[in-house]
């Protein structure tokens, strides 16, 4: 589903251009060259041609496996990678290759949340200094004002009381802490869109569901739009107001939560939620299915359908043919197979 098209440039990137979409990408491509050789490369297509948008105020999860393009098209909307084809346009404005000299409103605007709280966090700096660091890039030198926004940041994830915890360094915190740590630092500039890459992946089930409860009381109460960057289709569907699959840097399948999980379209889909363990005791020595076979490398992506190597209901002379488009097979459930529609 292509994005409607963007606006044009404007010099000052914090202008707001109406209350539509705030983040879209258009047939946006992310290639990396990587050596084969001595004198050789090879081309990686990460992110291969996606359109997509995020609301303001909504969330849209990116699921797939390790190596479908997830965490490269989030860092791509951040600008933390320049793209190599397409769009990315931040509240009507076309960022995509604006000169970093000149990114320093949106860089207050967009921030992220990293997957691992171990690393992200300088084991030198205390609480309140790593939550303090981006107001100090940013020009803030009241010293009043540092410590009222650094309190109301950690105060919002409940990292209390925060005079006491400010202190402390992050080795002494836990995993689901330090996610929260990570968060406030994401926070304290007041961003309206944040990229949440795997943020519940490396901490306890207990603190995983507490942090993406804060995830969603935040959004409602700030109007924060996410891009929730996650494996677990399982949260996904409870965290997300879309979701989109990803598949070798394309986006296979969009839509609700609801029907992609209960009645997913594309094989791929169906594949990744067979294969998620039920809660069930009674079942827990069930074999689960899996998805059949290994991801190709992205430095060689089968022609058309790139999942038709893997596909239990592949369809010989049509899968390869040609690369399926997103298509509108139920209302807002998009996907891209020919199980819908031939070339």
């Amino acid at each position: 589903m292509p994005p409607p098209p963007g606006g044009g440039a404007q010099e000052n990137l914090g202008i707001a251009s109406g209350n539509g979409a705030l983040l879209r990408v258009e047939d946006l491509k992310v290639h990396f060259q990587v050596r084969k050789g001595l004198l050789s490369t090879d081309t990686v297509r990460a992110v291969d041609g996606v359109s997509l948008s995020v609301a303001r105020g909504e969330t849209v999860a990116l699921v797939g496996e390790s190596g479908s393009g997830k965490t490269t098209l989030g860092r791509a909307t951040l600008r933390l990678v320049v793209p190599t084809g397409g769009r990315v346009l931040f509240d009507g404005v076309d960022i995509t290759r604006v000169p970093e000299g000149r990114l320093k409103r949106f860089r207050q605007r967009a921030q992220a949340v990293f997957q691992d709280p171990y690393s992200s966090l300088s084991p030198f700096m205390t609480v309140f200094q790593c939550v303090e660091e981006p107001l100090r890039v940013h020009g803030v030198r009241s010293r009043a004002e540092v410590q009222e926004r650094v309190g109301r940041a950690l105060e919002q994830v409940r990292l209390t009381p925060a005079v006491e915890l400010a202190t402390k360094y992050p080795h002494t915190l836990s995993g689901g802490q330090r996610q929260r740590v990570g968060l406030a630092r994401a926070l304290v500039l007041e961003p309206e869109y944040i990229v949440a890459d795997e943020p519940v992946s490396m901490i306890d089930a207990s603190s995983r569901a507490e942090v993406l409860e804060l995830l969603r009381e935040l959004q409602e109460k700030r109007g924060i739009s996410f891009l929730f960057i996650t494996h677990d289709i399982a949260s996904a569907r409870h965290f997300s107001d879309r979701i989109a699959v990803m598949y070798l840097g394309r986006i296979v399948e969009l839509g609700p939560p609801a029907p992609i999980v209960s009645g997913p379209l594309h094989p791929y889909t169906r594949a990744l939620i067979a294969a998620v363990p039920e809660p069930d005791p009674a079942n827990r020595f069930r074999m689960r299915q899996v998805v059949p076979g290994e991801p190709p490398s992205a430095t060689r992506v089968p022609p058309g359908c790139a999942f038709h190597p893997r596909c239990p209901q592949y369809m010989k002379g049509v899968c390869e043919a040609a690369v399926p488009q997103l298509r509108e097979v139920e209302p807002g459930h998009w996907a891209a197979c020919y199980l819908y529609g031939r070339p």
